[in-house]
């Protein structure tokens, strides 16, 4: 029985980079999250008789808000729905399943890797055919529709079970329930070489965070490239992610920090996030930033099968260091700055002048799917290491000795008053004409502005995606709001120094960065905009 529901819209369902993020509560509220639904639906062009897929990180509200979106969807004329088993499924297995079934679309439900639980944080966001986040005029589209709702369709009646693989039938709609793992490692399967990786016999430590991801690194690690039982910790999801933070840093994997530094480190740890696009690689004894793991990884990416024939181009966000463009130079192909979100990176993908893309915030994949991949970097690093008969460290050391090193960290102010934080970056985009020639220390400003991306591919334009101070001699500092965050707003400073080859390339990185980090407080004024003395999180 199909229901029409009458309904008020809301004001706050504006999609950012991710999607609509949220505390539980606000998605608790009536009709919320239907109403957020029934707007991609109703944007959604030729959705009658096609295929949606659906998923999420198993996060607390995951299961009752999917049972409500295959109800919506059963009522608004969708012909099939795919789901993964007990409402799972990873960010990029989502991706995968959606290009692989020729889906219109899916709903991924996910607040990636913030906090989970009935106090913490909920989303939802969809991605397009491609398997990719929903492009800007989509985003809008769907935002103008949610201002404007005054009704959702719903089948009442009828039963659901997502633990029961196979198919069921709600209303004439096919739902067929999919482990939520299996063609994904079969995909991974394709792209390195397991049998290598197996030979190798390294040894490793990977944590799942209580996230999704426990269950992809379970079969693919332990079952299929033969690591020993226990090599994943903390495998197993669960709705509040145990009450950590799922957010793959050296403030949250700390416990697996310490583990690389110690005497007894395997060979390789790695971490996941709460939906598993994102990772965090530490090899023994050693660190590597994600813009640094961007830039080894693509230099090194023609030792696995799936990139022998080598790399049509790079892109990277605009907050990410210019690392990965050296290794883009040497290789002869192009290199793309984007604005930070992984659909600016989807029609470079679509277009075929990119294969490898990657973001400072732990972000990186391939042309394999249409969203960042945490597992995927993962494996890349253990064919590598397989490959060379090196260690990360090796792998690192002789990178920058090649390359030079660009020094890199981001500190992150979060939960900032909003005003507050839009005050300190309108005061610093008025500022902007005025800043070329000023010496901070011993650093003089080169050029400042507020970056704008034009698409090479469809001709749109982004603006306002960043500010961008750089200095003479390559350094650079970035600040920007990030929209991931659910309370408040996040300020994110990226500060960047670049050593050339010959220089201080085993320096430490704060003392690198150090003078960097006073001229960005003395020209955005960030004690005295947000109070804070010192950032958050440090990455």
């Amino acid at each position: 029985m199909i229901e029409t529901v009458m309904t008020t819209a809301y004001t706050d369902q504006k999609p950012g980079t991710s999607g609509v993020r949220k505390k539980v509560k606000v998605f608790q509220q009536p009709h919320y999250a239907e109403n957020f639904i029934q707007s991609v639906f109703d944007v959604i062009e030729d959705r009658v008789g096609a295929t949606l897929v659906l998923g999420g990180d198993g996060r607390f509200l995951n299961r009752e808000v999917i049972d409500k979106a295959i109800r919506m969807a059963a009522a608004n004329g969708v012909a099939r729905v795919i789901v993964g088993q007990g409402g799972i499924l990873s960010t990029p297995a989502a991706s995968n399943l959606i290009r692989q079934s020729g889906a219109i679309g899916g709903l991924v439900l996910s607040a990636s890797h913030n906090p989970g639980g009935p106090d913490e944080d909920f989303g939802i966001k969809y991605n397009v055919a491609n398997g990719g986040p929903a492009p800007e005029k989509v985003t809008e589209a769907i935002y103008a529709r949610t201002r404007a709702i005054d009704q959702y369709r719903v089948v009442t009646s009828g039963e659901i079970d997502l633990d029961r693989v196979g198919t069921q039938e709600l209303n004439g709609m096919a739902i067929e329930v999919v482990d939520p793992v299996a063609a994904y490692a079969d995909l991974m399967q394709t792209l390195f070489d397991f049998t290598a990786i197996r030979g190798a016999e390294l040894t490793m430590a990977f944590d799942a965070m209580n996230a999704v991801t426990g269950p992809y690194a379970k079969e693919i690690l332990e079952r299929r490239l033969g690591f020993a039982e226990g090599t994943v910790r903390n495998g197993t999801p669960l709705e509040d992610f145990g009450g950590h933070h799922p957010d793959p840093n050296l403030v949250h994997a700390r416990e697996l920090y310490d583990l690389m530094m110690s005497n007894d480190a395997p060979d390789f740890g790695a971490a996941s996030d709460g939906d598993g696009d994102r990772n965090l690689i530490i090899g023994r004894g050693i660190f590597i930033t994600p813009s640094d793991s961007l830039a080894m990884l693509a230099a090194n990416a023609h030792l696995a099968p799936a990139y022998a024939d080598g790399l049509k181009g790079i892109a990277r966000s605009m907050p990410t260091s210019a690392a990965a463009d050296r290794v883009a130079e040497a290789l002869g192909i192009p290199a793309f700055e984007t604005p930070t979100g992984w659909k600016f990176f989807g029609n470079l993908l679509d277009a075929g002048k990119v294969t490898i893309c990657g973001e400072e915030s732990a972000g990186t994949g391939s042309d394999h799917v249409r969203e960042k991949d945490g597992l995927w970097a993962v494996l890349l690093w253990l064919n590598i290491l397989a490959a060379t008969g090196k260690s990360a460290k090796q792998i690192a050391e002789e990178h920058w000795a090649q390359y030079g090193r660009n020094f890199y960290a981001r500190h992150d102010y979060e939960g900032v008053d909003s005003a507050a934080a839009d005050a300190l970056m309108a005061e610093l985009r008025g500022k902007l004409s005025d800043l070329r020639g000023q010496s901070f220390g011993d650093l003089t400003v080169q050029s400042a502005d507020d970056f704008a991306y034009h698409d090479s591919t469809d001709g749109s334009v982004s603006s306002n995606q960043g500010v961008r101070i750089l200095f003479e001699g390559g350094s650079r500092v970035v600040f920007r709001l990030s929209g991931t965050g659910t309370s408040g707003a996040t300020l994110r400073v990226y500060l960047e120094r670049y050593e050339p080859v010959g220089g201080r390339l085993d320096a430490d990185t704060t003392e690198m960065l150090a003078d960097i980090a006073a001229a960005a407080d003395a020209i955005a004024g960030i004690v005295r905009h947000t109070g804070r003395a010192a950032p958050d999180v440090v990455t």
